[in-house]
C-alpha cells in the first residue's frame, strides 16, 4: 500500500492536526509516513495543507504532484486541487464551504456535511475528523484504534478528555462517506 493525500483548508480547520494524526496512526501501525505542512504567515484565515504520505514501503520522496485522495475544506483549496488527484483517485469536500463542486468524472467524489454535523455533536472543532471519518470510511488504510491512539500524541494532554468526542466524530464521518448522494438517489 502506498497512499498519497493532499488534506486543504483555512488555517483553523484542523488541516494540518487532521494530517498529523493521519501520520501519527501509520507510524502506530508500523508504515512508513511522511506529514509535510505548507501554509501561509497567517495564523487563522489563510490557506493551509498537508501532504501525508502513508506506505509499506520506504517513501523515496515527499514532494508530489499528484494524489490518491484529497480532502478540501474550501474553495480556493478545491480550484488548486481538484486537477491534481490521480484519475481513479478520491476527493472528498465539505459541502458548506465549496461554491462551485468538482466536475470531474474520473475521480470519486464525496460531499460531506461535516460543519452540519460538527454543530450536531455540539463542537464545530470536530468537523476535521469527521473528514478524516469520512475519508477512512471510502479508504480504511488506518483503523480507528489507530487514530484514538495518534490522538494521545497530537493532542496536547490537557485536551485527551475530547478523544472520546473525536471517536464518535471519526466514526460519524464514517457513516457519512457511506451514505448515497443526491445524484445517486436521482
Amino acid at each position: 500500500m502506498n497512499e498519497e493525500i493532499i488534506i486543504a483548508g483555512f488555517g483553523g480547520q484542523g488541516v494540518l492536526s487532521m494530517g498529523m494524526t493521519l501520520a501519527y496512526s501509520g507510524m502506530v501501525e508500523g508504515k512508513e509516513v511522511v506529514w509535510m505542512p505548507s501554509y501561509g504567515p497567517e495564523m487563522r484565515g489563510g490557506t493551509a495543507n498537508c501532504t501525508v504520505i502513508v506506505s509499506d514501503n520506504k517513501v523515496s520522496s515527499p514532494i508530489i504532484n499528484d494524489y490518491d485522495a484529497a480532502i478540501i475544506l474550501n474553495q480556493p483549496s478545491m480550484d488548486k486541487f481538484e486537477s491534481a488527484v490521480k484519475p481513479g483517485g478520491v476527493l472528498l469536500y465539505e459541502a458548506n464551504n465549496i461554491i462551485n463542486p468538482p466536475t470531474r468524472t474520473d475521480i470519486s467524489v464525496f460531499e460531506i456535511p461535516a460543519n452540519m454535523e460538527a454543530v450536531n455533536l455540539q463542537n464545530k472543532k470536530t468537523m476535521n475528523m469527521i473528514m478524516l471519518g469520512s475519508y477512512l470510511g471510502v479508504k480504511p488504510i488506518i483503523p480507528i484504534d489507530s487514530i484514538l491512539k495518534a490522538l494521545t500524541q497530537v493532542l496536547p494532554e490537557r485536551h485527551h478528555h475530547l478523544i472520546p468526542l473525536n471517536e464518535k466524530a471519526l466514526r460519524r464521518g464514517m457513516e457519512l462517506s457511506k451514505l448515497p448522494t443526491e445524484k445517486e438517489e436521482a
